[in-house]
């Protein structure tokens, strides 16, 4: 006896419970075949006549060699052997397709589109199962898109209770039968069918919705995303809609904004005053040799640009001061610092806590990173701000610069594209934020602590909801390094 595989073409597989290939043990391609109705009723009679000849308007393949070319039913199989049934096919439905088609209608309950709308005024979940570029023309009004293919994997985000009422409506009232059947297979107790499908609930000129889809491009870029549900269209969608600042374009802002820009954040604006330097090429990955010399705003938009067509660049290539902060921070959703001073640190701290924007933090020693998510304006748990971490600027000895002391090329990278994680989850909605939290990294040891940042109740930024005004920010760290 050999162990083989069948594989079952798809009018055959309503015999199989939907498997597409079954594995048995024969030692003949007969015997094959009368295994595999003996583990699934009637299968044979779709295959050999009534002599136990193989019909006329089907082959049997053994690898890629037709059995009538090797003898006949009775050819010995080898152990591991293939076998495929392969029917004639004219692109109509099935017998089987049909029969079982008729089996649900009378199993699964099947409302009108009126019955379907007056279900989700009662609180019933109404589910489109079409495919993405079906709903373009529109969905019915009040409902929750989720494709057939992700209907199984994703349905218990959109209802949870398995004994809610659950309607579904496809184009024509079939694919929402079969879907109906997987749920119910699912332990879903009470689901129907809309009759009809969406080309019913039109003619009754009942209410229907447009909704933004993606286009195609976008879908292929997107696809990864798309198969997330804390993601799905819905974020992408929404992504394309946000707008980061990123505060300084270079060893932290390189990842940052590559990431973000290749996630699909809609707008992205870039403020550093700086040029590029061939020094700078170790850590700061936006740039190339070739640009030495060039605006680093300009050099990074021509990176961007090139990586993700749908992002739209806003170069700022001036220094952030007190003066144009307010003029650029309230176009955006959320900064991302990674700057390299202290008192562009402040500022950016100070100019958040006014305005009430999510200030995504990193910075960089040698080995040494260190993130957070400083956000005293968020509604319902806010945290505290960066003066409440680091009330003062440390003295010079303890706070080198990057050109004094040195940095790991590397260490950028893996800590803005955690400040990249930070603003997508905030953009998102979604996730345990780094708010009142301070993640070090050290990677000389490859490991990360993790430290509780409590707000300072005496903080004059953000205790007492009095902004206090900006200062002299270089005059403030000079004061405090120096004293």
């Amino acid at each position: 006896m050999s162990t083989a595989r069948i594989r079952i073409p798809t009018p055959l597989r309503s015999f199989t419970g939907g498997a597409d290939e079954v594995s048995i043990e024969a030692a003949t391609v007969r015997e094959a075949l009368e295994a595999l109705d003996r583990e699934h009723g009637g299968i044979l009679d779709r295959i050999l006549d009534g002599d136990g000849r193989l019909r006329s308007f089907v082959n049997i393949f053994v690898g890629d060699s037709n059995v009538r070319s090797l003898g006949g039913l009775d050819a010995a199989i080898s152990n591991g052997a293939v076998l495929s049934i392969v029917p004639a096919v004219a692109g109509g439905s099935g017998g089987a397709s049909s029969r079982r088609l008729a089996e649900l209608r009378v199993t699964v309950p099947e409302v009108t589109p009126t019955e379907a709308r007056d279900l989700v005024r009662g609180g019933a979940t109404l589910i489109d199962v079409r495919d993405p570029d079906e709903i373009a023309g529109g969905v019915p009004a009040g409902s929750r898109h989720i494709g057939r293919g992700f209907l199984e994997l994703r349905v218990e985000q959109a209802v949870p209770d398995p004994s809610a009422t659950v309607v579904l409506i496809c184009a024509g009232g079939t694919r929402s039968l079969f879907a109906a059947d997987g749920l119910r297979r699912l332990g879903y107790s009470d689901v129907r069918s809309v009759a009809g499908g969406f080309k019913q609930w039109k003619e009754d000129a009942l209410e229907i919705e447009v909704p933004r889809v993606l286009t195609g491009d976008q879908r292929e870029r997107y696809a990864r995303h798309l198969s997330i549900p804390e993601v799905g269209e819905a974020g992408q969608l929404r992504l394309l809609d946000s707008r980061v600042l990123l505060v300084g374009a270079g060893g932290l802002g390189s990842p940052a904004a590559l990431y973000l820009a290749a996630a699909g954040v809609g707008t992205l604006g870039l403020v550093d005053d700086d040029v590029v330097d061939r020094s700078n090429l170790q850590r700061q990955i936006l740039h190339t040799d070739a640009r030495v010399g060039t605006p680093k705003v300009e050099s990074a938009a021509a990176t961007l640009r090139a990586l993700n067509p749908d992002v739209n660049v806003r170069p700022y290539p001036e220094r952030l001061t007190r003066h144009n902060v307010e003029s650029v921070f309230p176009d955006y959703d959320v900064v991302v610092d990674g700057s390299d001073n202290f008192a562009t640190r402040y500022l950016v701290n100070d100019a958040c806590v006014k305005l009430g924007l999510p200030n995504v933090h990193g910075s960089v020693f040698r080995f040494e990173g260190q993130v957070s998510v400083f956000w005293p304006g968020r509604d319902g748990d806010p945290g505290p701000c960066y003066r409440c971490l680091y009330p003062e600027p440390p003295p010079p000895e303890l706070a080198p610069s990057c050109a004094e002391a040195g940095v790991l090329g590397v260490l950028p990278g893996v800590v803005g594209m955690l400040e990249a994680v930070e603003t997508i989850k905030i953009l998102l909605g979604i996730g345990d934020l780094l708010v009142s939290r301070l993640l070090c990294y050290d990677a000389l040891r490859a490991r990360t602590v993790e430290y509780r940042v409590e707000r300072d109740p005496s903080c004059r930024y953000c205790s007492n909801g009095c902004f206090p005004g900006y200062v002299d920010y270089a005059e403030f760290c000079a004061a405090r390094r120096a004293s």
